[in-house]
């Protein structure tokens, strides 16, 4: 009985002082330590815990207190509120793990259609930063046309690092490096980082804040010098 009752959220010395009190009935705080072997001062705070929670109350003679068990039926009383509790902070709590899961999560995308899909998210974002590496135009040369229309229209940001130098489009700014040399592309935008394999056409998705931060700012650092 006392591991079941410790399940239900009681204390283990809050289970002892309550299963003493069951078999002494009405009893004083002193009685009831004696008979746990509980230190006293410790039997006063469990009492006023398990007063707190309606599973005991006590009664008034000569000035002195007496404590007893309430109906056992009040341990559902227990479980309902424990209950409501729940009810109450689990949607922000699952809010919470999903914020949490979707800034940690990673995912791999193998092939041409998948690597589409990439670049379709991209389209919900307000900028786009590229560290362009050499295959992209070769693997998706029809896609991209409708790619760059797309966001044209949306009016969404383009900045790009590339040894190549790209045709004046709106909303697309590009700083050309000679020796910038990659078959790897890095796409970043909100707290996503999109690292792109174009030979093996393979491609990571990282969804995380501070790691789209860092390279947000490597970037920037890029573009200013």
């Amino acid at each position: 009985m006392q591991e079941q009752l410790q399940k239900l959220g009681l204390t283990k010395t809050e289970t002892k002082i309550y299963l003493t009190l069951l078999e002494l009935k009405s009893s004083l705080a002193g009685t009831i330590a004696k008979k746990s072997q509980v230190h006293r001062r410790t039997v006063y705070d469990i009492l006023d815990k398990l007063t707190e929670k309606g599973l005991i109350g006590y009664i008034t003679k000569n000035n002195r207190k007496y404590f007893e068990i309430t109906n056992p039926s009040k341990l559902k009383d227990l479980i309902k509120e424990q209950q409501q509790i729940i009810n109450k902070i689990l949607p922000q709590l699952q809010q919470k793990f999903n914020i949490q899961k979707e800034q940690q999560e990673t995912l791999v995308f193998k092939g041409k259609e998948a690597i589409k899909k990439i670049f379709q998210d991209q389209l919900n974002h307000k900028e786009i930063l590229v560290l362009a590496g050499d295959g992209a135009s070769e693997l998706l040369t029809f896609f991209l046309k409708h790619y760059n229309k797309e966001r044209i229209d949306k009016k969404i940001k383009l900045k790009i690092i590339s040894n190549k130098k790209y045709q004046k489009l709106p909303f697309t700014q590009t700083k050309y490096l000679k020796n910038f040399n990659s078959f790897t592309s890095t796409n970043i935008y909100g707290n996503n980082v999109a690292i792109i394999l174009w030979k093996s056409q393979l491609a990571i998705l990282i969804k995380e804040k501070e790691i789209a931060d860092s390279y947000r700012n490597y970037f920037n650092v890029i573009w200013k010098n």
